[in-house]
C-alpha cells in the first residue's frame, strides 16, 4: 500500500504544488465531516483550500469525553470556521498497524494534514513521517519518552503538557476546599498520568503543610492499568469511598465513571481530567455536585493556534519540534495550558480569586513542583500506594 501511495504523491506533485482530495474513502475506518467553504475572503479561501484536515481516534472514539473527543471537536469547529475539508478515522483495532492504515487511507483520501491525540501514535508517526513528507502531522501528548531516539522531520510538530501543574492545582484547591481523605485513580502508568497524579499529591501536600493539618490528610493512589471503568476498579472506588475517601482525582479517559458510581453510593466527589468533565458527569449522572473540579489541559488551543498558524504559512515555527506547553499568563489563567475551570466554579471555601493567586505563584515561580516520574514525592501527608487493579 505504502508504494501504490507513494506513487500517487509523486504523480500529485507534478501538476500541484499540494495533492488534492481523490474522493471519499470506502473504508470502514473513517467517517466524513466536510466542512463547506463560504463566499467570505476567496484569496483565503484559495488558500486554505490546499489544506484538508483529518483527525484520527486513538484506542478511543470521538464520544470518550476526554483526548479523543476534545481534538476531534477543536478540529472540526477550525475547519467549519475556515471552511477547510474535514475528516476523521477510527482505526479498526487498537494497534500501531491500524493506525498506520487509517493514516494511509486519510492520505489516500487526499487529506495532507494530520491531527493524532495521544503517545500510542508515537510508533505510527515514526514509520510514515518521512515517507510522506508532504503531509503535516500534529501529534498531541506525544513527548521524547514516547519518541525515542527518533528525531521529528520538518513535517511533523508534537505537544506535550506540564500535567504535573494542573494536578497540582486540583490537589491544592481540593485540600484547600476542606477535603482531608483523597485518593488518586489513574488510568495507566505512562508519564502524562503519573505527571497528574504526582501533580496531585504535591498539591494537596503543600494545601495541607499552610492550612497545618498535614496530619490529619491522606491520600490513596492506584492505576487501573487500563483506560476504562469496569466492575473491579468500581469494587476498589466502593471500598475507598466507604473507608471515608471523600473526593477521587479520577485521571485517565472513561475510567471516571467507576470513580462516579462508586461516589454516588456515599455522597462523595470526584475530579475530572483533561477538559472540564463538570457537565458530562452531571449529565450522566445527573446531579450537579458529583464533579468539583477538572483538572484541565489545552487540546483544543493547541490545535486551534497550531492549525491557525500552519494556514498561514507560519509552520516554520513548529517544524520538527516537540513543544512543552504550561502556564503563560500569570494574570489570566483562562489562555493558559493547563488549569482549572472557572465557567463552571462550584467551589467555596477555595474561591476563583484564591486559584488567581495561586497560578501567579506557579507563573512567577514563587511556587515550584516537581515534573518527575521516577518515585513518589516525599511528603508530610500520608500516601497509601496500592498495587495497580489489572
Amino acid at each position: 500500500m505504502k508504494k501504490k501511495l507513494l506513487s500517487v504523491l509523486l504523480v500529485a506533485s507534478m501538476v500541484a504544488t499540494m495533492f488534492v482530495g481523490c474522493g471519499s474513502s470506502s473504508s470502514s475506518d473513517s467517517a466524513s465531516e466536510p466542512a463547506a467553504t463560504t463566499d467570505e475572503g476567496a484569496a483565503d479561501a484559495a488558500t486554505n483550500s490546499e489544506y484538508k484536515v483529518a483527525m484520527i481516534t486513538d484506542s478511543g472514539d470521538i464520544t470518550d469525553m476526554s483526548f479523543n473527543q476534545t481534538t476531534y471537536e477543536a478540529a472540526k469547529a477550525f475547519a467549519d470556521e475556515n471552511g477547510v475539508e474535514f475528516q476523521y478515522y477510527k482505526p479498526t483495532a487498537d494497534s500501531d498497524d491500524a493506525r498506520i492504515a487509517s493514516f494511509e487511507n486519510a492520505v489516500a483520501d487526499g487529506y495532507n494534514v494530520v491531527v493524532v491525540p495521544g503517545y500510542l501514535f508515537a510508533n505510527m508517526i515514526k514509520e510514515v513521517a518521512e515517507t510522506y513528507p508532504n503531509v503535516t502531522i500534529i501529534a498531541l501528548d506525544c513527548g521524547e519518552g514516547d519518541f525515542g531516539d527518533y528525531k521529528l522531520p520538518e513535517n511533523v510538530c508534537s505537544f506535550t503538557y506540564q500535567e504535573e501543574l494542573a494536578g497540582y492545582m486540583a490537589g491544592y484547591a481540593a485540600v484547600k476546599e476542606g477535603y482531608t481523605k483523597l485518593g488518586f485513580l489513574g488510568g495507566m502508568a505512562v508519564p502524562a498520568v503519573i505527571r497528574y497524579g504526582y501533580g496531585f499529591v504535591q498539591g494537596c501536600n503543600d494545601a495541607a503543610v499552610e492550612l497545618g493539618n498535614a496530619s490529619d490528610v491522606q491520600v490513596n493512589y492506584v492505576y487501573g492499568g487500563q483506560f476504562f471503568g469496569d466492575e473491579a476498579i468500581t469494587a476498589q472506588m466502593d471500598t475507598w469511598y466507604s473507608n471515608g475517601t471523600e473526593v477521587v482525582f479520577a485521571c485517565g479517559g472513561g475510567i471516571y465513571t467507576s470513580a462516579c458510581e462508586a461516589a454516588q453510593k456515599v455522597d462523595g466527589k470526584v475530579i475530572g481530567v483533561d477538559s472540564d468533565q463538570s457537565g458530562t458527569i452531571a449529565n450522566q449522572y445527573g446531579t450537579d455536585d458529583l464533579c468539583i473540579t477538572s483538572a484541565m489541559k489545552g487540546l483544543a488551543p493547541t490545535v486551534k493556534s497550531t492549525l491557525t498558524d500552519l494556514l498561514a504559512g507560519n509552520w516554520s515555527n513548529y517544524a520538527g519540534k516537540i513543544e512543552n506547553l504550561g502556564i503563560v499568563s500569570g494574570t489570566d489563567p483562562s489562555v493558559n495550558y493547563v488549569q482549572l475551570p472557572t465557567d463552571t466554579w462550584s467551589m467555596k471555601n477555595f474561591t476563583v480569586d484564591d486559584y488567581k493567586e495561586l497560578v501567579g505563584k506557579l507563573y512567577d515561580g514563587t511556587i515550584t513542583v516537581d515534573n518527575t516520574t521516577e518515585k513518589m514525592p516525599a511528603t508530610e501527608i500520608t500516601v497509601k500506594e496500592y498495587d495497580n487493579i489489572h
